[in-house]
């Protein structure tokens, strides 16, 4: 059953088109991924489906009752973002839709909400748009993506894994269609060239003539008739060449190479040492005392609920409070969602240049990973967008004169290619990362240590994201298996004792202690 269906949308903001639509339905049971960059339209197109938005032109079929989830912008004094949101998805829930929107919801949202999140919408009966940067989300919700670019919403089949893999496929194909069409066009030129050639060449008497050459009749108007016919050729070489169909050259990255400061002083060294380091806030303990070490190039991910102290922990490191030691050549810079290290009245390209010393290349390479290219770089900052002014901060960061960055959720209110975008960036830093993140992805591609705050601990992990997910697994198998020995252990006791005699007692015990180890076996097959 179809309970949406656009036909021939267009939707301008300030008579500017901000994208179109041909033809897009939504069925039951259908999950789909809204993807694009900030700007592109992606919330209005939410705004248009649920009716809250009307479009210039199109026609819009709506067969069900559609809420919106809308977008966490604040989080309050009294609740958690986790709160609030499942109070937004338990309120659009109870008003019993067929299809469900929504933008953004794991915004400020920690993993355990998030898994939440998860369960409550794999109950939902009906069907969902789904606006997410958090891939891991749309990989393990979606089996459709709808993707908002050149204006155009593009429909991918599959999940959010498919969708990467099949943009793969048409930028290998775009590459390849480039080669064949520089060879086609290199080919033309030259059999141009060739004939062009040999066409001057045909007006030009031989340098040596026998006499009876010389006085040859009709050698003139052969050598005008060749030439006629080489440029004739010629000419329709170039016609064909006017005609072949042009393809864009395929955009090439460059390599980043950031110069650190003090690289080589800093290599292979411990450069931040916690000595007992205990976390509270006024009579609330947030964490008990634990030390550790955190070497030059290591990019540390610390994990933990929301309100656990992780963003405490980054300010203790910061103000080098009492049982933290920094080595003396080290320079930190620090990102916050405040954005207070950008200058409204200067350029993007200022702005970066005020603590950088890079070179204006390399500045203008990492500014295009962000989005800001060739003039771009001149606007001023007070006129940019909040997710615009985000990007730039954190390319203003990796660019500084410093080896440290300090990264407090850095990817909020960031659309995917710019997270990628990002991701590259701190993948290739060659100084330290200490970052705060719920971006599941994000953690594993960067992190290659990991500091978990959980129950008022601190565990120090020394290796990647997906080394300490499995490490927990492992452990919480190894447990399970201890229980479930137990259980058999207890279970060989009371058919002992039954064997003697049978009693209701006894009967009961044996029930409850095989309902233990259905239980336990369930657990342990998940």
């Amino acid at each position: 059953m179809q309970l949406l269906k656009l036909t021939n949308i267009k939707h301008y903001v300030s008579a500017r088109l901000l994208f179109e639509v041909d033809h897009l339905h939504v069925s039951d049971k259908q999950i789909i991924g809204l993807v694009g960059d900030n700007g592109s339209g992606k919330t209005n197109l939410l705004k248009i489906i649920e009716g809250s938005v009307i479009p210039e032109e199109g026609v819009i079929e709506r067969n069900t009752k559609i809420e919106i989830v809308p977008q966490l912008k604040r989080i309050s004094d009294e609740k958690s973002g986790g709160e609030i949101t499942q109070s937004y998805i338990q309120d659009a829930l109870n008003q019993s839709a067929g299809l469900l929107l929504l933008d953004e919801p794991t915004t400020h949202l920690d993993f355990k909400h998030i898994d939440w999140l998860k369960d409550k919408l794999n109950e939902f009966p009906g069907a969902m748009i789904i606006v997410s940067h958090d891939r891991e989300f749309l990989s393990t919700m979606c089996n459709e993506i709808w993707e908002v670019a050149d204006k155009k919403i593009k429909v991918f089949a599959g999940g959010y894994q498919t969708y990467i893999e099949e943009k793969e496929k048409l930028k290998r194909h775009h590459d390849l269609e480039y080669e064949k069409y520089e060879k086609k066009k290199r080919q033309l030129q030259e059999a141009i060239k060739a004939k062009e050639e040999k066409a001057t060449r045909a007006t030009k008497a031989p340098t040596r003539k026998s006499a009876s050459e010389t006085g040859q009749i009709g050698a003139k108007p052969y050598y005008a008739n060749k030439q006629k016919k080489l440029r004739k050729t010629a000419s329709a070489l170039e016609t064909r060449l006017e005609q072949l169909e042009k393809v864009e050259k395929p955009a090439k990255e460059e390599p980043i190479r950031m110069q650190v400061y003090k690289e080589e002083t800093l290599k292979n060294r411990i450069i931040i040492r916690g000595k007992e380091v205990s976390g509270s806030i006024g009579n609330k303990t947030l964490w008990q005392a634990f030390s550790f070490n955190i070497s030059s190039g290591e990019k540390l991910g610390i994990i933990g609920p929301n309100g656990s102290g992780k963003t405490t922990l980054l300010e203790k490191i910061l103000k080098q409070t009492p049982g933290i030691t920094i080595s003396p050549a080290v320079k930190i810079a620090y990102f916050t969602q405040q954005l207070t290290i950008l200058e409204d009245h200067l350029s993007i390209l200022d702005n970066v240049k005020l603590s950088s010393s890079q070179d204006e290349t390399t500045i203008r390479t990492v500014l295009a990973r962000m989005h800001f290219f060739n003039d771009d770089v001149f606007k001023l900052v007070n006129v940019l967008s909040g997710g615009e002014k985000v990007k730039l901060a954190l390319a203003k960061l990796f660019l500084s004169d410093v080896n440290v960055l300090v990264l407090d959720e850095p990817t909020n209110f960031l659309d995917i290619n710019s997270l990628q975008a990002l991701e590259e960036l701190m993948q290739t830093y060659q100084g330290t990362i200490i970052f705060v993140s719920h971006d599941r992805t994000l953690l594993e591609n960067v992190a290659t240590q990991i500091f978990s705050i959980e129950d008022q601990e601190v565990e120090v992990f020394d290796g990647t994201f997906k080394e300490f997910i499995n490490r927990n697994t492992e452990h919480k198998r190894d447990k399970i298996k201890e229980e479930l020995m137990l259980i058999e252990n207890k279970i060989a006791d009371v058919l002992s004792r039954l064997s003697l005699e049978v009693t209701p007692d006894l009967e009961q015990e044996f029930q409850n202690l095989l309902a233990q180890k259905k239980k336990i076996e369930a657990q342990h097959n998940k």
